[in-house]
């Protein structure tokens, strides 16, 4: 077994979902979770097929964030592991959705983090171990920090005024 580091490419503040499935009909169920979640979200979604001939399946209803899914996606390479990019929203408006599929086995992250993913590579094919999501922790937050962070949940509409 080898392990290997692939970095997820993608522009710097774009956020993104991946996770594993388990059947080829993820892409369209995943898709139509999104729309009626989000109809707005603009998204790109990449399934490995991990049996039969073994593709990039792939949707969405941005044609640049559907390149941006399938080239993560091959990168990968790992058996039935998806990965969705998405404009005009974030995660949170579409995670519940996503992960109450039926055939959403795990998420590993969801976010618009710097992201490496450690892969296991055998002679019968790849996997995801896990995931390196953004940077070390610095430290704890200070007063400044806490109302940093309520000011910016506001400002973005999370939280009320």
């Amino acid at each position: 077994m080898e392990l290997k580091i692939v970095a997820i490419d993608k522009p710097a503040d774009m956020n993104f979902i991946l996770g594993q499935a388990h059947f080829i009909k993820t892409v369209e169920d995943m898709h139509e979770a999104v729309v009626a979640t989000n109809p707005g979200m603009k998204f790109g979604l990449a399934f490995c097929e991990s049996s039969g001939p073994s593709l990039v399946r792939f949707t969405g209803n941005d044609s640049n964030l559907i390149e941006i899914a399938r080239k993560n996606a091959l990168n990968l390479s790992c058996g039935h592991c998806f990965i969705l990019f998405m404009e005009s929203g974030f995660p949170v408006n579409i995670l519940n959705a996503i992960k109450n599929l039926s055939e959403v086995c795990t998420i590993y992250c969801a976010t618009a983090n710097p992201v490496e993913v450690v892969v296991a590579e055998t002679e019968q094919g790849r996997g995801i171990m896990g995931v390196i999501d953004g940077m070390k922790t610095k430290g704890v937050e200070t007063e400044a920090d806490i109302k940093s962070r309520k000011e910016f949940l506001r400002k973005i509409g999370y939280k009320l005024s």
